[in-house]
């Protein structure tokens, strides 16, 4: 978020069209962007407002897939809307960097730290090899979290390790406290105070003044449009079958799916939704069969079975050459940290996604 030059941006920012495009041709395949708004599932049809017009437009399906995702609070770290917002709020932040004396980001999970070790490497830089603390920083940057410890995904010993890590680029962590308000209302969220002076309030009374305030505590499903609540589950994700990805609350072959952030069916990560993509697929292949009539037994739709791995599984980069994490319940060293996230945030594997060869054989 801090420069277009760390990554190449057509790696970043890229056009699902002509992904799709490469797969069929255009009578079998059509874009349209816009803003889901309701869900009737008995009528199988999707209200969108159209980006380009603003006027709405019923789709009729056959079959869907919801993968409408989540929100941050923070407008800099994620898709609230569209590719557009993202980097006219990144450019607000970079306009407003130079005059930045004081950051503070609310939330210890692996967006807040790795805002946290971005800005503090960025504007602090790191320290020499004997020693494990800046002796002065530039930017005062500190880390509000209402939990015990930074990351709560990860073991206690690795998030130690992420805090000295914060520490050795100028952040301050602390713990056991909560945002109780911020003066203005709105500040960090609304892009028109993405970059304004804040007071942020804590619920002990205490306050802090910030000339840059990032709230990155969680996200929230994008599950509004869903008129019938009896399809969420008690956290507003999509009430999934984890073994399937079907919604199976919409009906008997109902052939809706839901996959991703927005869907019940595991915790939010990324090796979670790869491994799922095949499982969703072959659901829908075996409804769709069954619906043509072509598979007779609905029985036989047993498919393929979606298993969570649950595993201690997050990789966290902290500044441009350290991190923290674990893979499969194994600690992984700063380097490999590095090596598989850190230096280009996966865009190293995102070609074969884009494109879809990650799944081009059925296994």
């Amino acid at each position: 978020m801090l420069s277009d030059h760390m990554f190449s941006q057509d790696r970043l920012f890229v056009d699902i069209e002509t992904q799709f495009l490469q797969h069929t041709n255009s009578g079998h395949f059509q874009f349209i962007k816009g803003t889901a708004t309701n869900l009737d599932h008995t009528q199988r049809i999707v209200t969108i407002t159209l980006e380009s017009s603003g006027t709405t437009q019923g789709i009729s399906f056959h079959g869907l897939v919801i993968a409408t995702g989540a929100s941050t609070p923070s407008p800099l770290l994620g898709l609230i809307k569209d590719e557009t917002l993202l980097r006219q709020c990144w450019s607000s932040l970079r306009k407003a960097m130079p005059g930045v004396k004081n950051i503070v980001i609310s939330g210890g999970g692996p967006a807040g730290i790795e805002a946290a070790g971005e800005l503090g490497d960025y504007f602090n830089g790191r320290p020499g090899t004997f020693r494990s603390r800046l002796s002065s920083h530039q930017v005062n940057i500190t880390v509000i979290t209402s939990n015990s410890k930074i990351l709560p995904g990860l073991r206690e010993a690795i998030a130690a390790k992420a805090e000295r890590l914060l520490a050795g680029v100028g952040v301050t962590v602390v713990k056991n406290a909560r945002v109780k308000t911020v003066i203005p209302l709105g500040a960090g969220i609304d892009p028109e105070l993405l970059t304004s002076k804040t007071t942020v309030v804590l619920e002990d009374g205490k306050s802090i003044d910030a000339d840059l305030y990032i709230p990155a505590t969680g996200t929230t499903p994008n599950t509004d449009f869903i008129s019938d609540k009896c399809l969420l589950a008690a956290d507003s994700r999509i009430d999934t079958n984890p073994s399937t990805l079907r919604v199976d609350r919409a009906g008997p072959n109902a052939r809706i799916y839901a996959i991703g952030d927005a869907s019940s069916y595991a915790r939010p990560a990324i090796h979670n939704i790869l491994s799922a993509v095949p499982v969703l697929c072959t659901s829908m292949k075996d409804d769709l069969l069954l619906e043509e009539g072509y598979q007779k037994d609905p029985s036989a739709r047993a498919g393929k079975v979606f298993v969570e791995d649950t595993r201690e599984t997050q990789l966290v980069p902290i500044g441009t050459r350290k991190g923290v994490g674990a893979a499969m319940g194994l600690q992984l060293p700063g380097l490999m940290i590095w090596m598989l996230k850190g230096r280009d945030y996966w865009l190293w594997t995102t070609g074969n996604l884009w494109d879809g060869k990650k799944w081009d054989k059925e296994s």
